[in-house]
C-alpha cells in the first residue's frame, strides 16, 4: 500500500478565502496526512486593499510579527514530513519557513495564487511602477519566489505570467483551479428554477457579486445596464471595494432604476441570490490579470447550475470554450457586447435549470483539485 504524502500546511493563510479551505479539504479527501500549522491574522478583513490608516495596518503588522515565533515553534515540533505548503496569502510566510524547512531537509511549495505586485501596481493601480513601495514589493516577491522549491498558481496562464514577471526560467510552477465548495453551491438548491421566456411584464434578472475592483469591471456592467435601460432587465450588484465612489458617481450622473446595489451578503447566503437570478455575471476587466484568472464566482455559479456571462480570455478557455452551452463569452471592457448578449437572452425560450458537462463539474471539485495538487507535490519531492 502506498504511503500517504505527509504535508505541513504552514503560515498565516486566510481561511476566509475558499482557496485555502478547498486545498485543505482536497488534500484530506485524497488521504494525505496534513499537519496544519496556522496562525490567523486576517479575521474580519475581507478586502485587504481596504485596510486603510496607520493604526489598522500597524495592528496587522503586530499580528504578523507575533505569529511567527509561535508558528516556528509549532513547526519544529511537527513529526517527520515530506513537504511544507505555504497557503495564500504567504509572501512573508515563505521567506520565514524556507530556512527552517531546509534545516529539516524538505521542499517548500508556495501557493502564490496571485502576485501582490501585479495586483497593487498593474491591476488596481494603487501605486505606480516607479513608486519605491512598488519596487520594494517586487523585490520581496522576487526573493520569495526563489526561496520556495516550487510555486503554485490557479491557472496555467497565470503561472506562465509569474514565471516571466520574476524571471523564473527553471522554477517548477504548477497550477490547480480554485474550484468550489459543492455543499454551499449545490445545484439541488436551485432545482425548479429556470430561465423563462419573458412576457411583457416579466424581467430578466441579472446578478453580479464580488469586490468593486478593476479586475471585475463593474463600470462595464453599469454601462451595459444603461444601454438596456428601456429593456425588461433588472440588475442586482452585490459588493463593495476600491471603486465604490466611481460606481456611485456613474449612477448619480445617470440614474438607473433597474440597478440595485447591495453592499455585502454573507458567503452562506450567496446561493439564495444565485437561485433567484436568471443570469449570473463573471468579470469584465481589461487588465492583464483579468485575462489570467478564473474568479471564484464562476466556479460557484456553474456548480449551482446557472448560465453565466464573462470575458473571453486565455484563462477562461482552460476550463470553458466559446460555444459551450450556457457560457457566454464577451470581449473585456466592452459594454455593448455585454448588453447585446443579455438582450439576446431576453427572447431565448426553452431554458431549464442548467446542467453543465460532468467532466467540467468533476474538474472543479475539491477531491479532483486535491488529487492534482498531490501529483504536483509528488513531483516536487522526487527532485
Amino acid at each position: 500500500m502506498k504511503t500517504p504524502l505527509r504535508v505541513v500546511y504552514w503560515g498565516t493563510y486566510d481561511l476566509g478565502k475558499p482557496r485555502n479551505r478547498i486545498l485543505l479539504r482536497g488534500l484530506r479527501e485524497n488521504h494525505a496526512v496534513v499537519y496544519e500549522c496556522h496562525k490567523d491574522i486576517w479575521e474580519g478583513v475581507e478586502d485587504k486593499s481596504q485596510v486603510k490608516g496607520i493604526w489598522p495596518k500597524f495592528i496587522l503588522f503586530l499580528r504578523l510579527i507575533v505569529a511567527y515565533p509561535v508558528l516556528i515553534y509549532k513547526y519544529l515540533k511537527i513529526p517527520p514530513h515530506d513537504l511544507v505548503f505555504v497557503g495564500y496569502l504567504g509572501l512573508f510566510d515563505v521567506l520565514v519557513i524556507s530556512f527552517f524547512a531546509r534545516l529539516r531537509g524538505v521542499p517548500v511549495v508556495w501557493d502564490v495564487f496571485l502576485s501582490l505586485y501585479d495586483t497593487v501596481v498593474n491591476d488596481r493601480k494603487i501605486f505606480s511602477p516607479a513608486n519605491p513601495l512598488s519596487k520594494m514589493l517586487y523585490c520581496f516577491e522576487w526573493i520569495a519566489a526563489r526561496s520556495a522549491s516550487a510555486l503554485l498558481l490557479d491557472t496555467r496562464t497565470h503561472g506562465e505570467y509569474v514565471r516571466q514577471l520574476f524571471h523564473l526560467k527553471n522554477k517548477d510552477i504548477g497550477s490547480v483551479f480554485v474550484g468550489c465548495e459543492p455543499e454551499c453551491f449545490n445545484r439541488k438548491k436551485v432545482a425548479g428554477c429556470s430561465l423563462r421566456p419573458l412576457s411583457t411584464s416579466d424581467q430578466l434578472s441579472v446578478l453580479f457579486y464580488g469586490q468593486f475592483i478593476p479586475l471585475h469591471g463593474i463600470g462595464t456592467i453599469i454601462e451595459a445596464a444603461r444601454l438596456l435601460k428601456e429593456k425588461p432587465v433588472k440588475w442586482l450588484i452585490i459588493g463593495q471595494g476600491q471603486e465604490d465612489a466611481k460606481i456611485q458617481a456613474m449612477l448619480d450622473e445617470c440614474p438607473l432604476p433597474a440597478v440595485t446595489l447591495i453592499e455585502w451578503v454573507q458567503y452562506e447566503e450567496l446561493i439564495d441570490w444565485i437561485r433567484d437570478a436568471d443570469i449570473c455575471l463573471g468579470i469584465f476587466g481589461v487588465s492583464g490579470k483579468a485575462s489570467r484568472v478564473i474568479p471564484n464566482k464562476l466556479y460557484q455559479v456553474i456548480t449551482a447550475g446557472k448560465p453565466v456571462v464573462t470575458i473571453d480570455s486565455p484563462a477562461i478557455r482552460e476550463l470553458f470554450h466559446h460555444d459551450m452551452e450556457n457560457v457566454f463569452l464577451v470581449p473585456p471592457g466592452n459594454p455593448r457586447k455585454l448588453a447585446d448578449t443579455i438582450q439576446s437572452l431576453l427572447t431565448t425560450s426553452g431554458w431549464t435549470t442548467v446542467c453543465y458537462p460532468q467532466e467540467i463539474l468533476n474538474r472543479i471539485q475539491p477531491k479532483t483539485i486535491g488529487k492534482e495538487l498531490l501529483l504536483f507535490f509528488s513531483d516536487v519531492t522526487r527532485k
